[in-house]
């Protein structure tokens, strides 16, 4: 007899942090360093030195989103609109901290959470009602315990897919949750500006308004054909987006058991050398730890990256001894990230390892004085000082508003 299968409704979530290191900033500067004044409650912003007038804005509060004040623009531009703005420098390290404890609280509602970027994340949810109720129950429950717990926001984005779960997300803020089911997207995302479609940039925008179109939905009713021809790939994967399709939109994919991977979606396009650098030893420092937590080395580094425009490339190399040391992978990746990247602007880096192996030995050279075997218990005893206390516990002094990388 032929087994009739009852395939379940998918169930997806999106959880994005509100203002994220606006947010954990100002929790962290409250509950740790004991200041009184919460940054979400002035105009302030994270992202920079006020002295030196250079950086821009990598988040803003709501107040400061009064005055006009945008994530990118540069923070001479914000100081113009609100010369009493408040400017506090990024510390990635307790962000990071931040992150962690989000993902952990995630968790427990589902075996599938998918990290997006440091300040998001996907969650399967299917099948979970039969735990923790309906879905919009389920998701007030995850929000409002992560606001009473962690003492900050998130909004939740509800629907079948990952593309439509993310639209939902990005709806009115800050601790919110919407639906965007198939059966809602004419009434609830049709109407909105093309701009507010995921993976619709400023250059995009520009080109669809040249043919008419300034609205989700009139996207989404275009002739698929005249879209192809003017905006070649691109142009059919924002129409399936417009029609709700999620077309592969997914969270990052596990590698592959012979290899240990991590990157970051960037809270602003990186255009310098220095910045991109310290965020990639955040990446070598974060998959070398996992490295030698499993006793493992890596002969081959590649760094990756995708520009403003998605454009993805990357630069690989073998190494001359397999590695799991921070330092020493480091001094691969920036050197392969000099070879390849002419500067573009960056809005997601990568850094990976394989081809793992257990190999102990070192082929000695003469012309290197290294005390591998020393950076080697250093780290390790890092490593053991983090899993007990945390994180922050033991932190690299590129993470303490220094702006160098180490030498």
């Amino acid at each position: 007899m032929k087994q009739v299968k009852n395939r379940m409704k998918q169930t997806i979530f999106h959880i994005d942090v509100n203002s994220a290191f606006l947010s954990w900033e100002a929790v962290h500067r409250m509950n740790a360093e004991g200041e009184t004044e919460d940054l979400r409650l002035v105009p302030s912003i994270v992202g920079g030195d006020r002295t030196k007038r250079h950086g821009v804005v990598l988040a803003k509060s709501t107040p400061a989103k009064k005055f006009g004040i945008t994530t990118g623009e540069p923070i001479s531009h914000a100081l113009q609109k609100c010369p009493e703005l408040v400017i506090v420098p990024a510390r990635h390290w307790i962000y990071e901290e931040y992150s962690a404890k989000f993902m952990s609280i995630l968790r427990e509602y589902s075996p599938t959470v998918e990290q997006y970027s440091i300040d998001e994340a996907f969650m399967d949810m299917t099948g979970m009602e039969q735990l923790f109720g309906p879905p919009v129950e389920c998701a007030h429950v995850i929000k409002n315990r992560i606001r009473e717990e962690l003492k900050f926001t998130v909004n939740v984005g509800i629907s079948t897919n990952h593309l439509l779960a993310k639209m939902a997300g990005d709806f009115k803020k800050p601790d919110l949750v919407h639906t965007l089911f198939p059966e809602e997207i004419k009434e609830k995302m049709w109407p909105l500006p093309v701009e507010e479609l995921f993976f619709v940039g400023r250059a995009t925008a520009s080109r669809l308004h040249t043919l008419g179109i300034h609205t989700i939905g009139e996207l989404a009713q275009s002739d698929r054909g005249i879209l192809h021809s003017h905006l070649k790939s691109t142009g059919d994967t924002i129409w399936k987006f417009a029609n709700g399709m999620d077309d592969g939109l997914s969270a990052r994919k596990h590698q592959e058991p012979k290899g240990y991977s991590n990157e970051t979606t960037l809270a602003h396009d990186v255009t310098e050398r220095e910045e991109a650098e310290d965020i990639l030893l955040a990446l070598v420092e974060q998959v070398s730890g996992r490295l030698r937590a499993d006793g493992k080395k890596a002969e081959v580094v590649s760094v990756g990256i995708k520009d403003a425009w998605f454009i993805s490339s990357s630069h690989q190399c073998v190494l001359q001894n397999p590695a799991a040391g921070t330092r020493e992978l480091f001094e691969y990746a920036r050197r392969l990230l000099s070879e390849f990247w002419d500067g573009r602007p960056v809005r997601l880096l990568n850094f990976a390892v394989s081809r793992v192996t257990e190999e102990e030995g070192r082929q000695l050279s003469l012309f290197d004085t290294t005390d591998y075997e020393k950076q080697e218990k250093a780290e390790k005893a890092m490593d053991a000082i983090r899993e007990k206390f945390g994180a922050g516990a033991v932190r690299r002094a590129v993470f303490l508003d220094s702006g160098k990388t180490e030498k």
